[in-house]
């Protein structure tokens, strides 16, 4: 019997430190964006150096009667 006036309080106590830690992850944002981490594996990562979309964008669309090579 003496053995539980020290567990039921320290039970209490644990319980008391659980709550107070789910509650500081709710206010953080910890449990903001469930879905994003798990879809952002499925994405490549861009390449800085992968520059071959912008130098094709950036220069002039050829005209139809210039006589242009196909594009691979």
């Amino acid at each position: 019997m003496p053995a539980l006036y020290v567990m039921i309080p320290a039970a209490l106590l644990i319980v008391a430190i659980a709550v107070y830690i789910f509650f500081w992850a709710v206010d953080s944002g910890q449990y903001d964006d469930l879905d994003g981490p798990a879809h952002s594996i499925l994405f490549d990562d861009q390449d800085p150096k992968h520059t071959a979309a912008v130098d094709e964008a950036s220069q002039p669309s050829p005209k139809p009667d210039d006589k242009a090579p196909p594009h691979a």
